[in-house]
C-alpha cells in the first residue's frame, strides 16, 4: 500500500473567510467547492508528511498546521498586510528552520517556516 496524499482538514467557522485568508497570504488556489468544504492547493503534487508532536518548539503549543514557504518574509509581509497578529517570531530555530506563527480566522494555530 502506498499513502499517495494527506490533507489538513481545518475546522472553520466561515469558510468564506478562512478562503480568503488562506488565498491572500498563501497564495493557495482553490480546487474544490462544495459549499460546505472547500479544498485549496498549489496545483502540483506535494510530499506527504504527518508530524506528531508533543509541543510545538520553544514553549509554543502545537500547531494545527505548518506550512512551508520559500520566501518567509515575503508570506509575513503579506499576512501583517491582511491585519494578522503574528504571536511568535520571525526566529531562526536550532533545528534549522527560521518561523513564526499566526491564528487563522478560525483560531487555528499555524506555523509558517522555511529551511535555512
Amino acid at each position: 500500500m502506498t499513502v499517495k496524499r494527506i490533507t489538513a482538514n481545518l475546522n472553520s467557522r466561515s469558510v468564506s473567510e478562512m478562503r480568503g485568508f488562506y488565498e491572500a497570504v498563501f497564495g493557495l488556489k482553490l480546487e474544490l467547492d462544495l459549499g460546505w468544504i472547500v479544498t485549496l492547493g498549489t496545483g502540483g503534487d506535494a510530499p506527504v508528511q504527518l508530524s506528531l508532536a508533543v509541543n510545538g518548539g520553544e514553549d509554543m503549543p502545537v500547531p494545527e498546521i505548518s506550512i512551508e514557504v520559500e520566501n518567509l518574509d515575503e508570506v509575513l509581509a503579506k499576512a501583517r498586510a491582511h491585519g494578522c497578529d503574528i504571536l511568535y517570531g520571525p526566529e531562526a530555530e536550532s533545528w534549522g528552520v527560521r518561523r513564526f506563527m499566526l491564528h487563522d480566522p478560525s483560531d487555528n494555530l499555524v506555523n509558517v517556516m522555511m529551511h535555512v
